[in-house]
C-alpha cells in the first residue's frame, strides 16, 4: 500500500520526502488539536476519593 502511494506522488525524492513530511505534520497536528481533545470529553475519568 505505502509503495503504491509513494508512486501516486509527483517529482523527484526531495519533492516527495517533503510533501510526506507536510502530510505527516498535517495529520498529527489535526489529532492534536481536534481528535484527541474530543475523545478525552466523551472519556471522563471517575472520581476517585480516597478514605481517610
Amino acid at each position: 500500500m505505502y509503495a503504491a502511494l509513494w508512486r501516486i506522488l509527483p517529482g523527484p525524492l526531495w519533492v516527495r520526502v517533503l510533501t510526506v513530511v507536510v502530510l505527516v505534520a498535517a495529520v498529527l497536528a489535526s489529532l492534536v488539536l481536534w481528535v484527541f481533545p474530543f475523545v478525552n470529553e466523551l472519556f471522563v475519568p471517575p472520581e476517585v476519593t480516597v478514605g481517610e
